[in-house]
């Protein structure tokens, strides 16, 4: 186990990696930010950001929370799109789930969970919407692994339903919306290939916040 007085040594240690890098990484750093992408991805402590998409700091704005959830009235991650889609310009905008995601695994189990029960059943609507298709399948970790992939297309969509966004592709063509599943086992990122202008115009009779689509 790392202790806590060795985080200070192993910045230390970044720090002077970084500098050998480039003598003047934190001077550039410290400018103002210009990110191409932001992810939206699982508080998993196994699924560092910026790293498994090979990016340094400062080349993606980062939200995460429990499963990746995109809901609509949590300020915080509406927060995030708002400044990242108005602010900063991005240009993608990336919902990341994990197999192997405890949120998804407990959002499966019929246990009261607590103060994490209203957070979950934005996970179990997912479940309910998407029913039919995962009791189908009969291998309980495969259905398992689904719901992680459908949580991530759902929670995409919950993006593009922002005014924020509709507002700002209209207007620049970005940001696209785009949806990832992380395979902890081999390191992989797999893409769900989500039809990023299908998807808005499938949800324009409702979702349409602009008055123009």
């Amino acid at each position: 186990m790392t202790s806590y007085e060795q985080l200070f040594e192993n910045n230390k240690k970044w720090i002077a990696s970084m500098k050998a890098r480039d003598v003047d990484f934190f001077e550039k750093l410290a400018k103002n930010q210009a990110p191409e992408y932001l992810y939206i991805g699982c508080s998993d402590s196994r699924v560092p950001a910026n790293e498994i998409m090979g990016l340094e700091p400062g080349e993606v704005f980062v939200h995460r929370n429990i499963a990746n959830v995109v809901a609509n009235i949590d300020l915080n991650v509406m927060s995030v799109i708002n400044y990242a889609v108005a602010n900063l310009h991005v240009q993608h905008i990336i919902v990341c789930g994990h197999y192997n995601c405890g949120g998804v695994r407990a959002a499966m189990m019929p246990h009261d969970m607590g103060i994490l029960n209203p957070w979950l059943r934005n996970i179990r609507d997912v479940y309910r919407l998407h029913q039919s298709e995962l009791d189908m399948i009969t291998d309980e970790h495969e259905r398992y692994n689904r719901l992680v992939e459908l949580n991530v297309q759902e929670q995409a969509l919950n993006v593009i339903k922002t005014a924020v966004v509709q507002k700002s592709y209209l207007k620049n063509r970005y940001p696209t919306v785009h949806g990832w599943v992380f395979d902890l086992k081999t390191g992989e990122l797999k893409d769900l290939k989500i039809n990023f202008t299908k998807a808005l115009q499938d949800i324009q009779k409702i979702y349409d916040l602009t008055g123009e689509f």
